[in-house]
């Protein structure tokens, strides 16, 4: 069929053409981003789960209803191996650019200027990564302490009483915030309680993999009494369908049962991996109905493409005792499994394979679901590890 057609659009954060079984999430955050700008108390929202179930997708619809409301949103994406203040200055400094949109206005925000100027001064003489500057003079005393959590505390009130008086609200979006270090965690966690008291409208709607309900339950102990934890999983059968089915019926395509059935079991429910398999199934085709045969070559075609771009760019980030130990994972199967079981695989002792596995929760490869468990973040990735080892090297 017309490839110029496909409405299929598989990509790191890409939008579906049908965003399905995300409607009570999106509408759960927005709840909680109104009672926020007008003064009433709502926890801030953290979304969790594996990779290529949608989170970013949801951070960007949400915050895309923020901006429609005239709420001030930053947007951060948080790397690896940066520290917070490195990316939270540019973007606190467009916030307060959207806050203070006429020269007047900038004026009459001076004070939150001057807390963003010190912070920075501060900040450079403490994280190397800090390039950036504001050619303003600071508030002595205001956010210039050297002190992370006292300096963003300051720092985030100040500007939330900025958008108090403007009628508006900060809302700092956060992905992939795991990458975050637990001691910066911490300031920021501490900075948003001290705001959250004094009833300033600053909140955070944030995602990461699941591992981040530990990593802020460590780095704050009242961490899951400020923000409500929403997990995100794979689409259920029905929404799966739908986000399938529809973006096709609007072109006026349909698939027949079978090749809906076939995909739902080889995608599992995964948004993102939906709209691959969509996407070829619907290259694989020569007309309507998309059919078993076609699902079955969409499979082929997808899993290749998976292993050469999506599962491979994560694998190439590994050291070899690495992707042996996640080998050893996949020998079990899609898991989670007990790390005494993968030890036993390996044929070493727990204690000797311990620090693999916390290189590989910290690079974001594998999680604890429960105490003493390890997981794939990324799903089929024990499938992609046995075709790229065949063997598990000994």
């Amino acid at each position: 069929m017309d490839p110029r057609r496909n409405p299929y659009a598989p990509g790191a954060g890409t939008p579906p053409p049908e965003l399905a079984g995300r409607d009570e999430i999106i509408e759960r955050a927005t709840i909680a981003l109104h009672r926020i700008a007008h003064g009433r108390a709502a926890r801030s929202v953290v979304l969790y789960g594996l990779r290529g179930v949608g989170k970013t997708v949801l951070l960007q619809r949400i915050a895309m209803q923020a901006e429609a409301e005239r709420m001030a949103t930053v947007n951060i994406e948080a790397p690896e191996n940066r520290s917070l203040p490195s990316i939270l200055v540019p973007a606190l400094r467009a916030g307060l650019v959207r806050l203070s949109r006429t020269e007047a206005a900038k004026n009459y925000a001076r004070r939150a200027w001057s807390a963003l100027a010190g912070f920075v001064r501060s900040a450079k003489l403490k994280y190397e990564d800090v390039e950036f500057n504001i050619d303003l003079d600071g508030e002595a005393g205001l956010a210039d302490s050297g002190d992370l959590e006292s300096d963003l505390t300051d720092l985030l009130c100040t500007i939330g009483e900025e958008a108090a008086d403007k009628g508006s609200a900060l809302i700092l979006v956060i992905d992939e915030l795991q990458y975050i270090a637990e001691e910066q965690l911490a300031a920021l966690i501490s900075a948003l309680h001290r705001a959250s008291q004094r009833q300033l409208p600053v909140t955070l709607i944030a995602a990461g993999l699941p591992q981040l309900l530990g990593q802020m339950g460590r780095a704050k102990s009242y961490a899951e009494r400020l923000f409500e934890f929403v997990p995100i999983g794979p689409l259920e059968a029905v929404a799966a369908a739908q986000a399938l089915q529809v973006p096709a019926a609007e072109e006026g395509i349909i698939f027949t049962q079978d090749a809906v059935d076939e995909i739902l079991a080889q995608t599992m429910g995964y948004p993102y991996f939906l709209q691959e398999w969509g996407k070829h199934a619907w290259a694989a085709a020569d007309d309507s109905p998309i059919d078993l045969a076609d699902a079955r070559r969409a499979t082929e075609i997808a899993i290749a493409e998976l292993d050469a771009s999506f599962f491979r760019v994560r694998y190439d980030r590994l050291t070899p005792t690495e992707r042996r130990y996640m080998r050893a994972m996949a020998e079990l199967g899609a898991g989670p499994h007990r790390s005494a079981d993968i030890a036993e695989v390996l044929g070493k002792p727990i204690n000797s394979v311990a620090p693999i596995r916390a290189r590989l929760i910290q690079k974001g490869m594998v999680y604890a679901p429960a105490h003493g468990d390890t997981a794939f973040t990324v799903p089929l990735f024990d499938g992609f590890m046995k075709r790229s080892m065949p063997d598990l090297p000994r």
